[in-house]
C-alpha cells in the first residue's frame, strides 16, 4: 500500500491511498491541530502519514471518509491521541 500526500492549501491536504482500489481523501490539518497533537515536534505531512497508517491499521482504505477534519480520528478512535503523542514523544 502505498501513500501519496498532496497539499492543496495551508491546512488542506489530499492523501491517495493506493491499494487494491484507490481511493483519494481531502484532510484538514491547522496550525492549531498539528501544535495540540505534536507540539509542533513534526510536519503536517508526517502527521498525516502517521494519521493514515494509524487509521489503515484498523479499517480499509475505502471505509475512510473522503473528507474531514484531522480531529475526527479521536472520535472513532479515542485511542488515537495517545498513540499520536507516544509515536512523536509530546
Amino acid at each position: 500500500m502505498e501513500l501519496l500526500i498532496t497539499e492543496l492549501s495551508k491546512d488542506k491536504f489530499e492523501i491517495t491511498v493506493k491499494a487494491n482500489l484507490i481511493t483519494k481523501h481531502i484532510v484538514f490539518v491547522t496550525d492549531e491541530i498539528l501544535f495540540n497533537l505534536t507540539k509542533n515536534k513534526v510536519s503536517k505531512e508526517d502527521l498525516l502519514n502517521f494519521s493514515f497508517n494509524f487509521l489503515l491499521e484498523r479499517e480499509s482504505n475505502t471505509s475512510i471518509l473522503s473528507s474531514f477534519d484531522l480531529t475526527v480520528i479521536s472520535k472513532y478512535f479515542p485511542e488515537y491521541t495517545k498513540k499520536v503523542s507516544d509515536k512523536f514523544n509530546v
